[in-house]
């Protein structure tokens, strides 16, 4: 564990994330500067202040640059929506300024069993069900991270006998040194923030720094029908757990028959049926197996396991079931900010759909969306930045029932006023929210209230 006391250390980022961070090292001792250039018009240091508690007597500055008001701070913390290539964190990086991000430090006061899910779609729910096993096993269970719990929040309620399930999101693991999982999940890899990683390697290097720090006895749960996850995996120091949604494995865990069986050294467990399941679809079989690997590494028993994996509940803004409204089904699945994410919602619907897309523009590809569609789509409602290019990208498919509208309210209307008693209103709007929503929390609640209000 590093000493903190009396070092210098410059927290970029007043959010959640910066927040949790200053109060942990507040209690170390440190000399603390919370900076946040986006904040001026939002923010006010006595708002800041007001969050951190009356503990904190670090100083806050809310824009400006920070080069002219800390040359070489000891360490720089980076809240996950603070970029790497910034100018003040290149030359904080020459200058021998030690820069993490806030999961590196959580970690520095983490004790106990740690898991670590990544991929590019699933985290959330996955990380939701393995805390909810390992609580139903064990107890004493932390989540933390990118399901919008800050991991330095979490760390001080762990001890040599907790475990804490981490979401990390490939912004969190650039800012990684030292973490070190017991378990590791990459659930898949497809196309998503190229406007942060530049590239499709960097970021595919990005989710596999959580594997950078593992041992041997550790392991690595990976998605077998995922390409770049089997290629990668050749390199790899821990043993690799494989699970498959499309075919029988040798070892691992698979779906024969409806159940999810594990194989093993020639031996095949039935686990659980996926009808008692109340998470739905493909995608989220995929997503248990994930957990169910962490649970058997950990020995959880059997028919703990069992009873947790019927007990649990869908995630919010994760193709939640809303309301029926005269025999419309309505699902949020706000949570579905690409592509990949989006396609495994519209798998996932079973009768005639109104779709509701559209946001903001993370330069991803709409193809494969579009693509996926198959005669369900009665009609895609787009919205934000991202319409044009969407509706471009479906009508060089040949679908033509689009429409744009101008806010969620507008979106929710037409579709109670056209949908059909049996047809369903899915939100998924293969885009994040930022522009027209605060987050896509925010954008899902929205909706959720819209079709309750109806």
């Amino acid at each position: 564990m590093i000493d903190f006391t009396n070092k210098s250390v410059m927290i970029a980022g007043a959010g959640k994330s910066g927040i949790a961070a200053a109060k942990l090292l507040s209690e170390s001792h440190a000399v603390i500067t919370i900076y946040d250039a986006n904040a001026k018009n939002l923010l006010t240091e006595d708002s800041v202040r007001e969050k951190l508690g009356d503990g904190f007597d670090g100083r806050i500055v809310l824009g400006g640059d920070p080069l002219e008001f800390m040359k070489k701070p000891d360490y720089c913390i980076l809240s996950p929506g603070v970029p790497i290539d910034l100018p003040f964190v290149t030359a904080f990086k020459e200058a021998g300024v030690k820069v993490i991000g806030e999961i590196e430090l959580g970690f520095c006061f983490s004790k106990g069993r740690i898991v670590a899910v990544t991929g590019t779609n699933g985290k959330t729910t996955t990380t939701a069900l393995t805390g909810h096993i390992l609580e139903k096993a064990f107890g004493n269970t932390m989540i933390a991270g990118n399901i919008g719990i800050p991991y330095t929040e979490q760390v001080k309620k762990t001890d040599d006998s907790s475990y804490t399930v981490a979401e990390v999101s490939s912004f969190q693991l650039d800012t990684t040194d030292s973490f070190r999982p017991d378990v590791s999940m990459i659930l898949n890899i497809t196309p998503d923030h190229l406007d942060r990683h530049h590239t499709m390697e960097n970021y595919i290097d990005a989710k596999f720094k959580v594997t950078r720090n593992q041992y041997a006895g550790d392991i690595c749960v990976l998605n077998y029908e995922d390409e770049i996850l089997r290629e990668r995996s050749k390199s790899l120091m821990p043993k690799v757990v494989w699970f498959s949604s499309k075919r029988e494995l040798e070892e691992g865990l698979f779906v024969k028959d409806g159940r999810i069986v594990f194989a093993d050294h020639g031996t095949i467990t039935p686990i659980c049926d996926t009808d008692k399941l109340k998470i739905i679809g493909e995608h989220n079989h995929e997503n248990a197996m994930a957990a169910i690997a962490c649970a058997l590494y950990f020995k959880v028993p059997l028919d703990v396991l069992r009873e947790a994996l019927y007990t649990f509940e869908p995630v919010e803004h994760r193709i939640e079931y809303v309301e029926t409204v005269r025999g419309v089904k309505y699902y949020n699945d706000s949570k579905g900010t690409n592509p990949d994410a989006s396609i495994k919602a519209v798998n996932a619907m079973t009768t005639p759909t109104y779709l509701i897309g559209g946001g903001y523009d993370k330069n991803s590809e709409y193809d494969e969306w579009i693509e996926s569609f198959n005669g369900k789509i009665k009609c895609l409602l787009l919205m934000g930045q991202t319409r044009e290019k969407i509706a471009a990208c479906a009508e060089k498919h040949g679908f033509k029932d689009y429409r744009f509208v101008e806010s969620m309210e507008e979106a929710v209307k037409y579709c109670a006023e056209h949908a059909q008693p049996g047809e369903t209103v899915l939100l998924s709007p293969c885009c994040a929210s930022w522009g027209m929503f605060k987050d896509y929390e925010e954008r899902g609640r929205i909706f959720k209230d819209l079709v309750r209000a109806l």
